[in-house]
């Protein structure tokens, strides 16, 4: 199978690259992707090296699945051409999570929407996801009304000029900054850009995007999302409402058995998520669940994840191998996956 990583060179592509290889994905022939500045770059797979080459160029070779993370704009010209010569793109970009006919997948939770007409789909925004993947099952057992979270989001979700910025402070070294402001020791409520709300572009994803994926536009979604002097993982306080009474035992065994979430919730024992614990993993960490004692049939948790993989990079290529499992990419990559 032809598998293009477009923008591999960076944190999200890399760590493509990584899950593609970890997860045993059946790739054939690899086609690492990047600007014209990048072109003749190697990257690392499978113990082999790999030339980086060009979006003109890798359209030319007709991918069957081209995983995209390489901005927005980058996705607004290039997916439609991928798709045109029968290319599936799925795309990490905001571009297209909220466009209308194109899927936003979370596979463990609305795979089903899939089809095998779908040439671009969405992965969801990397705080979105590990939120749905712990409210899913209780919405679908309890009824969710409405979400008030706050983000702890890591400096890599920016991308590696931040984490340098971070660690730069942290040794007292200058140099260039991805934030308005010092990262270090510091926190920052600005994610993306200001809107006319005064919420910022990150929080106004959450809100549309649980909506969108969980089938369910009259959830209502309240936002803060603050970046925090953390390498990678993000964490996220959520308070979560529900139209049902729920008992809080029955509620921890559904989590304790959703597939991708694993709970970590022993107070006494001093056990609860934390990112520094998450990186590098592919599950989705709830705990500190506790009842709100403010209002009824309302919980509060604490969600942890590694935003580059589940966040990013291991969704896309579960979405992939979702469309393998379920026979919907185009028949020549079918066939490959018969004869393998």
């Amino acid at each position: 199978m032809k598998v293009a990583v477009v923008g591999a060179t960076g944190l999200v592509g890399s760590t493509m690259l990584r899950v593609l290889e970890e997860r045993n994905f059946p790739v054939t022939e690899l086609i690492p992707v990047a600007s014209e500045k990048s072109e003749g770059k190697e990257v690392q797979f499978k113990g082999k090296k790999f030339k980086v080459t060009t979006l003109p160029k890798a359209v030319a070779m007709e991918p069957d699945i081209a995983l995209f993370s390489a901005g927005a704009s980058v996705s607004r010209e290039w997916a439609p051409k991928f798709a045109a010569v029968g290319t599936v793109v799925i795309d990490n970009s905001s571009c297209w999570r909220m466009e209308p006919g194109i899927p936003l997948v979370v596979p463990e939770i609305n795979g089903d929407v899939l089809t095998v007409d779908d040439k671009i789909i969405a992965n969801p925004n990397c705080s979105t996801i590990q939120m749905v993947m712990v409210l899913d099952p209780l919405h679908r057992k309890y009824g969710l009304k409405r979400v008030v979270v706050s983000t702890y989001q890591s400096v890599s979700g920016t991308g590696m000029k931040a984490v340098k910025q971070m660690m730069n402070e942290r040794s007292g070294v200058e140099g260039e900054m991805a934030y308005p402001y010092q990262i270090d020791l510091n926190c920052l409520p600005h994610i993306d850009v200001f809107l006319d709300n005064d919420y910022t572009k990150e929080e106004i994803k959450m809100v549309n995007e649980t909506r969108k994926i969980l089938r369910a536009p009259e959830i209502m979604v309240s936002p803060t999302c603050v970046r925090v002097p953390v390498r990678g993982g993000h964490s996220e306080s959520v308070n979560a409402e529900f139209e049902k009474e729920f008992d809080v035992k029955e509620l921890t065994d559904i989590l304790r058995t959703t597939p991708g979430v694993v709970l970590v919730d022993d107070p006494a024992g001093k056990k609860y998520p934390m990112p520094i614990e998450a990186e590098g993993k592919d599950e989705v960490f709830v705990g500190r669940i506790r009842r709100d004692i403010s209002q009824p049939r309302t919980l509060n948790c604490w969600i942890v994840s590694d935003n580059l993989r589940k966040g990013a990079a291991t969704n896309a290529v579960q979405i992939a191998e979702y469309l393998m499992q379920h026979s919907l990419l185009k028949e020549s990559a079918q066939k490959e996956m018969i004869a393998r």
